[in-house]
């Protein structure tokens, strides 16, 4: 759901990255003043596998991909505050590494996939976590969080003028409500299979097994993902805007491939490997600068 440069165009870029600044700036105080905040190898380590997942694409229907957000996910691991910095990290470096999505719309993306996105989760972590059926609460909050975030994506679309909101909603609705059932399965999946495993290592080494699973994600699956247009895409090309998908940016790593590297599927997993290695140490410096202000206090 990443929105490329030239599909926003007018106020709605300012005004959303206005929005995204305000938005991740109390999000990094609350961690701030967070007691109880994870390590900093387990953020890290749960960064890095939030990169990881959304490399892999899956087939949604005939034509159309799609690949787990993972805000649920973070915000399920880390905490509401910690996690929404670890989405905000992963759009970052997407976008100025990977060239996934456009710089002149990073506030939209950041504001559509690490805060809006998230906030079904926070709502469950606060006030459902320690339920009896906290997994099926974070079921719908991944569902949910797929949808608000689509529908955030249309309203700007159509904000822009790219498209009629009476046309690009209901395109980004049905199609991520298909995107949605899928996040919300993996998610929950994701939770499981973490918390059996993470159980079984000593806490001072829990950041393995969530960098573990993105390394065998970045490096083995998303070579052989799916090549098909995501749902933006997808939508952009039924509505006839995918021409508006220029860059402005050229970005090191774009499309997710080493230029100097021939081979499309050793290129890509060489790529996922650099981009949790990046995110894993980002993450980690950020981790440790916060849990250092928190000594200091």
């Amino acid at each position: 759901m990443h929105i490329p440069d030239m599909m926003l165009q007018g106020a709605i870029c300012p005004a959303t990255a206005a929005l995204a600044s305000v938005g991740l700036a109390g999000t990094a105080y609350i961690a701030y003043k967070t007691k109880i905040k994870p390590a900093a190898s387990l953020f890290a380590g749960v960064t890095a596998l939030v990169f990881a997942a959304q490399m892999a694409n899956f087939p949604v229907q005939i034509g159309t991909s799609g690949h787990l957000l993972g805000a649920t996910l973070a915000v399920a691991l880390l905490g509401s505050a910690f996690g929404i910095l670890a989405m905000s990290l992963v759009v970052l470096v997407q976008c100025l590494v990977f060239a996934d999505g456009g710089i002149s719309v990073l506030g939209a993306n950041m504001l559509n996939m690490a805060l809006l996105a998230s906030l079904p989760a926070v709502i469950v972590r606060e006030f459902y976590a320690q339920t009896s059926f906290q997994k099926s609460a974070y079921f719908a909050a991944a569902f949910v969080s797929t949808l608000l975030a689509a529908t955030a994506c249309a309203v700007q679309l159509a904000i822009a003028g790219t498209a009629p909101i009476q046309d690009v909603l209901p395109a980004m609705l049905s199609l991520h409500a298909l995107i949605g059932l899928a996040e919300a399965g993996l998610t929950v999946v994701a939770l499981v299979v973490l918390s059996y495993t993470v159980t079984r290592v000593a806490p001072h080494r829990a950041w393995i097994v969530p960098l573990g699973f993105a390394a065998v994600i970045a490096i083995v699956v998303s070579p052989f993902a799916s090549r098909l247009p995501d749902g933006l895409e997808s939508v952009a090309a039924a509505l006839r805007f995918e021409h508006l998908s220029g860059t402005l940016f050229a970005a090191p790593f774009a499309d997710y491939l080493v230029p100097a590297v021939n081979s499309a599927t050793l290129s890509t997993a060489l790529a996922g490997f650099l981009g949790i290695c990046l995110l894993f140490g980002i993450a980690y410096g950020t981790g440790r600068m916060l849990a250092q202000k928190e000594r200091e206090r």
